[in-house]
């Protein structure tokens, strides 16, 4: 991309450039950065050349062309978003060649204690983007266009649009000294440790945050004012990392929100036409997000274009559109997409309008933008986020309507949830009433927010559960786990035995809905988030079942048992003891400290009971 190539490489660390060819070198100045951060990118408009990566920091932060190409075209709203003023919105992009270096030890320990929803991406790039387009004279098309952008793994969606929210505006008025110092900020954070309250000064701010664990309740993870009193300033509270205000995402869809749940936990293909990258990306997080805890399995892309190289994947007709939630903003995808089985489209669509500058995607043809503010709306109309205005007779903002695939036109759909897809579940009526009656009274978005989001956790919990107690008994009983022979293996879970475990066990207990829950299972065994759930399960009972395998051996009398055994046999057990503990901290078993110190003791009396010459092979000076 000849856009990019003003991109120029420099060496030196710790300046404001492209990055080099080389990989980051073994000894990392910027280790803690990059516990947050894997590098911050600057795009800017070039009138001859496009979207041009202007710097990437550190300077030294390896990215292919691909990923270049793919940072830039989705840092810019296309030519269908007309964007005056500031706006944030979020993509994600494929990583290329692999994983290109071991992960830290503190990402590990992160991943081991985060909710599996929350764990750091291993083969995606998370963006998170600030673009300005404002009128500026100075310029030779009468516009300044620019996007900061936070690359990451993290899937911190509110803490990262706070930063940006700090930093953007700074950096647009100073450039690239003020960058250089937030970069050198963020170094000095401390790394993201689940469970903990941390304090992260940036630009003369204190953003207080806690970050979540799986030791959290899920009511309990939104943090209040704490531990500042000796903080000057006084720190910037945010409730939470990652969680988005779902009632403000979900109000154009609130009739249709259980069946966008179904679609989601069946890992459905789902495209989402929006009218801008902010809502797009807030409609796409928001589905993937209503699932939790359950860790969301498949591809989402919060905002796309027809120039990312995986367009053509999933715009062919060969094969089955693939398990993927894909927001857009270009409604002439609409007609190269038809083929997808369930299309969103929120907000009204705008053909024409006041001309904009021209960009490298095309004209703005959309005429001049909203802001952040006003898109975070997500309505058909912004006023539907005030009660009494854009609202219907009741109260309830404007809704989306459920609408078959053949009412389906190119340009000039209306907003709707085109779909053939029967719901199994019965809606729930009750909660739109308290939702409508929120509405009425007045009360705070938060609270409208809690209530929704306590009902999709409560929906999931409700299907999770049996899933969770027929597996807790695969796992084989403690009593069975002796110390000198092989552990017992986990029983392979058979759906039809689950299926009839449901009638006294199944989400009815927990769940008021009605519905053909049985159907609903059935087809989630097809999913990738069934695959998923059962392979994290499996490898966390796997985990459990060496660690009690372990502390057998660790309270077993070794002396008593090494006096029959041959050499070969005392050998061979101090080389599986060490396996084991190579195994226990590689893989962070749930073991206690205490037991590992045994481990050590009983790898020391074993290799003591041997001859000189054994134990100079086995301990070599």
């Amino acid at each position: 991309m000849d856009a990019l190539s003003r991109a120029e490489p420099r060496r030196a660390r710790g300046r404001l450039g492209a990055q080099s060819a080389g990989a980051r070198a073994p000894a990392v100045p910027w280790a803690r950065f990059s516990a947050w951060l894997e590098c911050v990118c600057v795009v800017t408009f070039d009138l001859e050349l496009g979207q041009a990566l202007e710097l990437v920091y550190p300077s030294d932060f390896r990215l292919t062309d691909k990923e270049k190409s793919s940072i830039c075209y989705l840092s810019f709203p296309d030519s269908h978003s007309g964007c005056l003023g500031d706006t944030q919105f979020s993509f994600r992009i494929r990583q290329c060649g692999g994983q290109r270096s071991p992960w830290p030890a503190d990402d590990r320990h992160y991943d081991s204690g985060a909710p599996v929803s929350l764990q750091r991406e291993a083969a995606h790039y998370l963006g998170y983007v600030y673009f300005r387009q404002v009128k500026d004279s100075s310029v030779k098309r009468g516009y300044f266009q620019k996007s900061l952008v936070l690359v990451s793994r993290l899937p911190f969606v509110r803490l990262f649009q706070a930063l940006l929210s700090l930093i953007a505006p700074e950096y647009f008025d100073k450039l690239a000294p003020c960058l250089e110092a937030v970069c050198s900020e963020i170094d000095q954070w401390p790394a993201p440790v689940p469970g903990r309250t941390l304090n992260l000064p940036v630009v003369g701010v204190v953003l207080q945050v806690h970050i979540p664990s799986r030791a959290d309740k899920p009511e309990s993870t939104s943090l209040k004012q704490r531990g500042h009193e000796n903080l000057l300033p006084a720190p910037l509270v945010l409730s939470s990392v990652h969680e988005l205000d779902l009632f403000r995402c979900f109000q154009p869809v609130l009739a249709h929100v259980q069946t966008l749940w179904e679609l989601m936990l069946l890992g459905e293909p789902l495209l989402v036409l929006a009218p801008s990258p902010a809502v797009s990306s807030e409609m796409v997080l928001a589905l993937t997000r209503c699932l939790q805890p359950l860790k969301f399995c498949c591809d989402y892309r919060p905002y796309f274009t027809i120039h990312d190289s995986e367009f053509k994947e999933f715009a062919t007709r060969t094969q089955a559109p693939p398990n993927v939630v894909l927001g857009v903003t270009n409604p002439f995808l609409i007609k190269t997409l038809q083929h997808w089985p369930h299309i969103l489209r929120i907000g009204e669509p705008k053909m024409s309008g006041e001309a904009g500058p021209a960009s490298a995607q095309g004209s703005w043809g959309d005429g001049p933008g909203r802001s952040e503010a006003t898109l975070g709306g997500l309505g058909s109309e912004p006023a539907a986020r005030t009660p009494g205005r854009g609202c219907s007779a009741g109260g309830l903002p404007k809704q989306v309507k459920l609408k078959k695939p053949s009412r389906l036109k190119t340009l000039d759909t209306k907003p709707g949830l085109y779909t053939t897809y029967t719901a199994h579940l019965h809606r729930d009526k009750a909660l739109l009433t308290r939702l409508l009656r929120g509405l009425r009274r007045g009360r705070p978005a938060d609270t409208l927010t809690t209530l929704l989001r306590g009902h999709l956790l409560e929906l999931t919990q409700s299907f999770v559960i049996p899933l969770e107690h027929y597996m807790a008994g695969l796992m084989p009983l403690q009593k069975s786990v002796a110390p000198w022979k092989t552990p017992p293996q986990i029983r392979p879970f058979h759906q039809d035995d689950f299926l009839r475990s449901l009638e006294c066990t199944g989400p009815q207990l927990t769940c008021v809905l009605k519905g053909d829950w049985l159907g609903l299972y059935r087809r989630f065994f097809k999913s990738p988030h069934f695959d998923g759930w059962y392979r994290q399960r499996r490898r966390e009972m796997a985990h459990k079942l060496e660690a009690l395998h372990l502390e057998a051996i660790c309270e077993a009398d070794i002396e008593t048992w090494m006096k029959d055994k041959s050499e070969v046999e005392v050998v061979d057990l101090v080389l599986k003891l060490r396996e084991k503990l190579v195994r226990a901290q590689s893989h962070q078993l749930p073991v206690k400290e205490e037991t590992l110190q045994r481990a050590r003791l009983h790898i020391e009396t074993a290799i003591g009971s041997l001859p000189k010459d054994l134990q100079a092979v086995l301990c070599p000076p």
